[in-house]
């Protein structure tokens, strides 16, 4: 099953539940639009092509958001997939905008920085008709950064003429950027796990926690939650794990990844510690499983060897729907992505306000509204999660979905022709 057919397999499963009928759910399962590019870059290399994309689903709550990834499976499918799921997450946790996500196929590691920018500037000069603060407001994602952010803004105000810091989240302070935006992701899991812990009445200091992608989100996570009480006895990258069930301690494990690379590369610097396979921290015996980097790791072929029983999912789509299935009938709580990573988009959303306001929040503010909107999120997930009697996915999904028919509705675009287009 490809990303995008297992979006669309939620999104299929809520519609049903909703009663919606074939023709109005349809329009909700299509893109608005997809556009495909072709850049052509003078690199070191000589003139390059690269394929590049911007998807655009749903704007009838308000104008796309959605990041832009560059790396080598950002292809049609995949970043077709994300825009849906930055649709339903921009529903679920009630901020006005719609879904989209843009990528350039290519691998940024195997590139220089100025050819990085220079990839940047063509994908911003390539979408420049389809993108802008009132239309499709762009942010980083994989591989990308608040620098290329910069970078882009300016080249998309070269073309158009003018100033317009709003057309893209994710960017600097220095030129726009909003306090708290590059631990937002993190921050705003940390609040739902809070709420869910509370409501459960277990204790932090009690619980173990293992993470999977030591990235910036899972690296970011581990400091908050290790903050707050729970005992970090688990972390993945992409060469190893290391866990110790007394719990790590996260300035050793820091000063190994600078200096070797990896979590688990000098093991004998934490005593006690053991190092095991980098997919092994899925099944490792934790309370509080996070899976932080790549989607599709949670499937039929490892679920039964999960041990958690709490899931939270900061990556995007990191369960198969078959594996989720199995997780909710063996009674784990898997607080769905959709609603756990949802803090970056919110405080991008944020920073869209700040822009076109020109008034400027403090961390403080910023962490405060993220909270409120994170938690009255979960707390709207959870009362219908429990009314239905469904997993939380199953009710972020049917939240989300509701949402977006009734604004389909109210703006009347079941009534007129479709005008889907690609280009």
């Amino acid at each position: 099953m490809t990303p995008y057919e297992q979006i669309l397999s939620h999104i299929t499963t809520a519609l049903t539940a909703l009663s919606i009928p074939e023709h109005e759910a349809s329009r909700l399962m299509t893109p608005d639009a997809i556009h495909i590019k072709e850049l052509t870059v003078e690199t070191a290399r000589g003139t390059e092509r690269f394929d590049a994309f911007r998807v655009q689903f749903n704007n009838a709550r308000g104008p796309y958001k959605g990041g832009i990834r560059f790396h080598p499976d950002a292809n049609e499918d995949e970043v077709k997939a994300l825009a849906a799921a930055m649709a339903v997450k921009c529903a679920v946790v009630n901020i006005p905008l719609g879904g989209a996500k843009g990528g350039v196929m290519f691998d940024p590691k195997n590139y220089s920085q100025e050819d990085i920018v220079k990839i940047a500037r063509a994908y911003a000069r390539a979408m420049a008709d389809h993108i802008g603060v009132d239309r499709d407001i762009p942010a980083p994602d994989v591989y990308t950064t608040p620098e290329i952010m910069a970078v882009m803004l300016d080249e998309y105000e070269l073309v158009k003429g003018k100033s317009e810091p709003g057309m893209i989240t994710g960017k600097p302070i220095l030129v726009g950027g909003s306090r708290g935006r590059g631990e937002a992701t993190a921050q705003g899991g940390a609040y739902v796990l809070e709420e869910f812990v509370r409501s459960i009445e277990r204790i932090p200091h009690e619980m173990r926690v293992g993470v999977q992608g030591y990235g910036n989100a899972g690296r970011t996570i581990a400091h908050l939650l290790a903050r707050d009480g729970y005992r970090i006895t688990a972390l993945s990258d992409s060469r190893g794990t290391i866990f110790h069930n007394d719990g790590l301690d996260l300035a050793v494990i820091d000063e190994i990844k600078r200096e070797y690379g990896s979590v688990a590369a000098h093991p004998d610097r934490i005593p006690g510690a053991t190092v095991h396979g980098s997919t092994d921290v899925l099944t490792l015996d934790v309370d509080v499983l996070i899976p932080a980097a790549l989607d599709n790791q949670i499937r039929p072929d490892n679920v039964r060897d999960i041990k958690a029983d709490i899931i939270l999912e900061l990556a995007n789509n990191p369960t198969t729907p078959e594996a989720d299935d199995h997780l909710y009938q063996k009674g784990a709580t898997v607080i769905p992505d959709v609603l756990a990573n949802a803090g970056g988009v919110t405080v991008s959303y944020f920073e869209w306000v700040q822009n076109r306001t020109g008034l400027y929040w403090t961390e403080d503010d910023v962490k405060g509204k993220l909270k409120e909107v994170m938690t009255t999120a979960y707390r709207d997930v959870i009362a219908l999660s429990e009314e239905q009697k469904i997993s939380q996915r199953q009710a972020a999904y049917r939240l989300a979905l509701h949402r977006l028919h009734e604004a389909m509705r109210l703006r009347g675009r079941y009534s007129v022709e479709s005008d889907h287009f690609r280009n």
